[in-house]
């Protein structure tokens, strides 16, 4: 069986990304990793250069800054890198830089590939997620945030990037037919110094909005305002090794106040009706379970 790993990144530290941990929990399950490194305002090429692995291949990129419009061109970007995946590869599995894999994870993550290498009715592996938010010690626990992703596509098949690269579909618009692994993607996108999220979300935004939008919706600051979320839990779990450095570097403090946890009754009512029947309603599902 021959995996391949894809991602792409730009500006990792000036963002502070948690690449590095990102590629490291990639590696062990890959024979190859392409990296498409985009033109950054920071050395993010001399960052990844310095990985010690030959399982890498780094393939410089130029982003379209144009492509405004609901995160058109972290897609574009995610297809770059996926277009260098070798044609005879079993599977590509995808990351995002700021995405870990849990080593805890990786048998279930093999097991899946194997059984299901021959399937060609199976086009894509279903990952669950985890978001982290504010801090390392808490995850979101409303429905705003998505359980489910595809990070493993069948190569060669015309998969592509959909939308603001959340997930994958195929060219004519179809829903891949996936497999759900006992897996889960540690998400840290929303854990940086409150500094590094300001500049973020200042930045980020243009990705989705006009300038115009962006200054009547993201106020000015010195730093990210944490506190401005529904519902949060501690996490009591374990992180990837791969992050436990970067974590024990940490130099910010975030409580978060479990009693101002607020669901609506609408929540409340979908929250009952899954623990019933295990039933998630009106939830977002780009892809078919088979």
């Amino acid at each position: 069986m021959k995996v391949v790993g894809f991602t792409f990144v730009r500006n990792a530290i000036k963002y502070d990304y948690p690449v590095l941990e990102s590629i490291n929990s990639l590696l062990p399950l890959c024979d190859e990793l392409i990296v498409a490194v985009g033109n950054s305002e920071d050395d993010t090429l001399g960052l990844i250069q310095k990985i010690n692995s030959p399982k890498i291949r780094i393939i410089e990129t130029v982003w379209d800054d144009s492509l405004r419009e609901g995160g058109r061109v972290l897609a574009v970007e995610t297809d770059k890198a996926l277009a260098a995946v070798p044609a005879d590869a079993d599977w590509a599995i995808y990351l995002q830089a700021d995405e870990v894999l849990h080593e805890a994870d990786y048998a279930a993550i093999r097991a899946g590939m194997e059984r299901w290498k021959d399937d060609k009715s199976v086009q894509g592996l279903l990952l669950n997620y985890r978001h982290f938010y504010g801090s390392y010690d808490y995850v979101g626990d409303s429905y705003r945030w998505y359980r489910r992703e595809i990070r493993i596509v069948r190569p060669g098949i015309g998969v592509a990037s959909y939308r603001d690269a959340q997930g994958f579909r195929l060219a004519d618009n179809s829903k891949l037919r996936v497999k759900l692994l006992d897996a889960t993607v540690h998400h840290y996108g929303w854990v940086k110094t409150p500094a590094a999220m300001q500049r973020k979300q200042e930045t980020f935004n243009k990705l989705w909005h006009s300038d115009e939008w962006v200054a009547q919706n993201v106020a000015p600051a010195e730093e990210f305002d944490y506190s401005q979320v529904d519902s949060l839990q501690r996490f009591a779990g374990t992180h990837p090794q791969v992050m436990l450095g970067r974590i024990r570097q940490q130099n910010w403090r975030y409580e978060h106040d479990m009693s101002r946890n607020q669901h609506r009754f609408k929540d409340k009512f979908k929250r009952f009706l899954e623990q019933l029947t295990g039933y998630r309603l009106g939830e977002y599902r780009n892809y078919k379970l088979v």
